[in-house]
């Protein structure tokens, strides 16, 4: 048995990876939240339009949980690969382990799991983030990683994505990614305002702000594309190369997209081919008609009143023959 049991004392232990995204679990909690408040509220309405409004909830509380899951998440870009490697540096020895990569807008996580996960003494179980975002200083956070030991695949790793690395990989996604991010921000903007105005309800504005907002969205997935498809370095682990490719979040955002290009289109071609429809699925005709009844049934009850006052009203002539009899 060697001193300290084979490990070294100056390395840290293994961050926990934590199991799920708690920003993207937030996110969604309230969106849920919001969505069982308005089941809540669905009894209360009757009719057809039930269905109708129930429908418009969901795909406008979904519209905007992807567009905020998005903007936090890490995952638009993916990659993973199995690699016998070197765990730390000044050691001999390897350990097979699965090493991921999941890049983000605003930085990139570098992802080791050890198979198994106890090898060397250790738990091999590492999720570190390093951020690029323009309040944020990446080549501190790898001077750091330096310091505190992290193992070997996931510095050489965070190595390719340095400012000082020959991949000039930092510069493009830093900028792709700000660009990108911005443009999802406007776009949860103006899907607020389409909620709004929906509501009002201005239907027809309200289908220029829905294309608004997917113009948005697929111009944010432009700007990241312009990153993913620049010249990389390639990461090499022995004879395994890791390779990266389009992630949940991206397809997310642009199946959205196309949806609200599809929602915005069908409300400005109804609008202006048969808003009678339109106003239906708006649950708008049925409120002008329990208004127009409203009306009739306030004539109606004013109607005897006014027959009441014809009876009432008596001609001068015969008032003065009645008062000369008299006389």
């Amino acid at each position: 048995m060697t001193l300290w049991n084979g490990s070294f004392p100056f390395y840290p232990g293994a961050n926990a990876c934590f199991p799920f995204n708690t920003t993207r679990a937030v996110i969604i909690s309230i969106f849920l939240s919001l969505l069982a408040t308005f089941i809540i509220i669905l009894p209360g309405i009757r009719g057809r339009g039930r269905l109708f409004w129930f429908l418009r909830v969901v795909v406008g509380l979904f519209v905007g949980a992807v567009i905020l899951t998005s903007q936090f998440s890490r995952d638009w870009e993916t990659g993973w690969v199995t690699a016998n490697t070197s765990y730390k540096s000044f050691s001999r020895a390897l350990v097979n382990v699965d090493i991921g990569v999941h890049i983000g807008l605003a930085g990139v996580n570098i992802t080791l799991v050890g198979n198994p996960v106890n090898q060397v003494n250790e738990t091999i179980d590492y999720n570190e983030h390093f951020s690029w975002s323009f309040d944020a200083d990446y080549d501190h956070s790898y001077s750091e990683g330096l310091q505190r030991g992290l193992p070997s695949p996931i510095l050489y790793v965070v190595e390719k994505f340095t400012t000082q690395s020959p991949c000039s990989m930092h510069r493009q996604y830093r900028i792709s990614g700000h660009y990108a991010s911005l443009t999802l921000w406007m776009a949860f903007c103006t899907w607020l305002v389409s909620i709004l105005l929906f509501s009002m309800p201005i239907l027809l504005y309200g289908g220029y702000m829905l294309l608004l907002t997917a113009a948005l969205m697929l111009f944010s997935l432009l700007f990241f594309f312009t990153a993913r498809n620049t010249l990389k370095c390639p990461i090499q682990f022995g004879p395994a190369s890791l390779k990266t490719d389009y992630g949940e979040s991206f397809w997310l955002t642009l199946v959205t997209g196309l949806l609200c290009l599809l929602l915005g289109s069908g409300v400005i071609i109804l609008n202006s081919i048969q808003p009678e429809k339109l106003k239906l699925v708006f649950n708008l005709d049925k409120g002008k008609g329990q208004e127009e009844e409203g009306l009739d049934n306030s004539c109606v009850a004013a109607e005897p009143s006014c027959s009441a006052q014809d009876m009432l009203m008596v001609p001068v002539g015969e008032l003065c023959e009645v008062t000369a009899t008299r006389l």
